[in-house]
């Protein structure tokens, strides 16, 4: 071999073998993402701007499963009945919500979404919800007919306590803090209280107040990437962690994002991608996940079929949370934990003490604020400290005009007051048993009544599931309305309910679902081809897309 060819190989045999270790690396990550859709945020973002708009006329609204002429006969004039009871209960809330709309984005988004694209604009023509409340109390919400509803809408999951409790936080808090006023940048003195017993919950050192929670999520993994150096942000199919940019890749967020890890939960190719890379940050966890892992929340709007279900599997969760806090603590990532959502509801202590596993950082909000915005980060001291002594300019900056406002502080007070009772303790102690107590009497009756639904729970947090693979199953939602249930904007897929339901409240809500499940039967929803599955279904809405992209239209 002339002397060439040995220094040219001296130069090449490096540059294979890290191509080979890079190749190796990309395959595994990519092994470590999950199989559908969401876990490929790319393709996802592709396939979202390929799908076509279009609406179903009314003869596919009643018939695009190809029902019979008595059961489409049936539909119609369940339609036309639920649609006419809506609209005589509740005309105030529903002309206040048709004059809000035009100049309410949210509104506008909300009825888009609420069913299957195919079926909105008919259904925004000929059914209409009232979103306007004038009154709460108790368990019940009033609009402005009138007419009470057992709130399972949680308010997205600030409402722990009950309404009445929150009203008071925030007389208490208004009459703690009027003195001061909306004096903004010094603290009020109750502040030191707060810190206090934040550092108690989370068992960690410090704390910093934001206002809402997708802000303490931006600040953890600000700081992440700040005490870490390294870019790079893991997180888990379905997961949830606000609408920043840095933490939404996928479909949703205009811009691309290079700089987040979509990973498969619960998965060993996920910790081995974690013990191998040296570009990973931090691995953000949203425990609601424990519900329905590597899946996202549970909308009506994306029910097509009948493949929704809810499987808790705390035991499995925890363990996976053990080894991930292990492989984080081996490669010095930070783990975080969001428990914007699920914060002071599992347990006393959150999600922490709930799985019995430590974060590095924790993210609080919603029912934290006592009824008021609020977002707040807990996080151990050498993770929170923004500023470099020996490089005075290198900074990790975070502030905001409204943190620590002195009225969201004192409501704050009043509500981490509450959880120091005696008694709140003794039943935050037996919450988990009561709320699967309540779901599996409720999925006893359910099969009982030969109805296609279950439920699913994590303590008060339930989803619909249903066994029928049915194109109709999101019509339940309107259902529901009708015999007295308040849902939010994402219908069945998440009820939420406050710890001051009674087991009677349970039972009534139980009734209700029974009795509208019944009048859903009745009016021919739930008819299907025998021979349907929930991947023909699929299937068929798959074909219907493409003859609409080619130009032939849906039938």
């Amino acid at each position: 071999m002339t002397s060439e060819w040995v220094a040219l190989a001296s130069v090449g045999l490096p540059a294979s073998v890290w191509a080979a270790r890079a190749g190796r690396r990309r395959l595994q990550l990519s092994r470590a993402k999950h199989p559908s859709l969401q876990g490929h945020v790319r393709l996802a973002r592709r396939i979202a701007r390929l799908l076509p708009g279009y609406s179903y006329d009314e003869a596919m609204f009643f018939g695009a499963d190809g029902a019979p002429p008595d059961i489409v006969m049936a539909r119609r004039e369940g339609f036309g009945r639920l649609a006419a009871l809506l609209a005589q209960r509740s005309p105030r809330s529903i002309a206040a919500t048709t004059r809000l709309e035009p100049m309410v984005s949210d509104l506008q988004f909300i009825k888009a979404y609420q069913v299957p694209f195919q079926y909105a604009r008919y259904l925004r023509s000929h059914l209409q919800v009232g979103r306007v409340l004038q009154a709460s109390s108790g368990v019940f919400l009033e609009d402005l007919d009138g007419h009470r509803y057992y709130d399972v809408a949680g308010s997205y999951g600030v409402n722990v306590f009950g309404h009445d409790f929150y009203k008071r936080c925030i007389e208490d808090g208004v009459a703690r803090a009027r003195d001061l006023g909306p004096v903004l940048g010094a603290y009020h003195p109750v502040v030191e209280a707060n810190v206090e017993r934040l550092r108690r919950i989370s068992g960690l050192d410090e704390v910093s107040f934001h206002m809402s929670g997708t802000e303490a999520v931006m600040q953890a993994v600000r700081l992440a990437r700040y005490h870490t150096g390294r870019s790079h942000v893991v997180q888990f199919v379905g997961a949830y962690h606000g609408w920043w940019d840095g933490v939404q890749p996928g479909v949703g967020n205009p811009r691309a994002v290079g700089d987040v890890y979509v990973l498969g939960d619960m998965s060993e190719r996920t910790l081995r991608v974690l013990e191998t890379r040296d570009d990973i940050a931090c691995v953000l966890v949203n425990p609601i996940q424990a519900l329905h892992p590597n899946s996202g929340a549970p909308s009506d709007g994306t029910l097509i079929a009948g493949d929704r279900r809810a499987t808790p599997q705390r035991d499995r969760y925890e363990a996976w949370l053990a080894d991930l806090r292990a492989v984080c603590t081996r490669r010095g990532i930070v783990l975080i934990f969001d428990e914007v959502f699920v914060g002071f509801r599992l347990a006393l202590g959150g999600a922490q003490e709930y799985f019995g596993v430590g974060a590095d950082l924790v993210t609080y909000g919603k029912s934290l604020g006592g009824g008021l915005p609020v977002g707040v980060l807990c996080g151990k001291a050498a993770l929170m400290k923004r500023f470099r002594e020996d490089r005075p300019s290198d900074i990790c900056f975070a502030r905001g005009t409204f943190n620590a406002h002195p009225y969201v502080m004192a409501t704050m007070d009043a509500f981490l007051s509450h959880l120091e009772s005696p008694a709140v303790a003794e039943a935050y102690r037996h919450e988990e048993a009561r709320w699967d107590g309540y779901a599996l009497e409720c999925n006893r009756r359910f099969e009982g009544a030969g109805l296609p639904i279950r439920v699913g729970n994590l303590s008060s947090i339930w989803t619909i599931g249903h066994t029928a693979p049915s194109r109709y199953n999101w019509m339940l939602q309107f259902y529901l309305r009708a015999h007295g249930l308040a849902l939010s904007w994402i219908g069945t897929g998440r009820l939420i309910f406050s710890h001051d339901y009674t087991s009677d409240d349970v039972a009534a809500v139980a009734d209700r679902i029974l009795a509208a499940g019944a009048q859903m039967a009745q009016d021919g929803w739930w008819w299907h081809p025998a021979e349907a599955t929930t991947k023909s279904v699929r299937a068929s809405v798959l074909r219907e897309v493409l003859r609409v992209r080619l130009g032939r239209g849906p039938a």
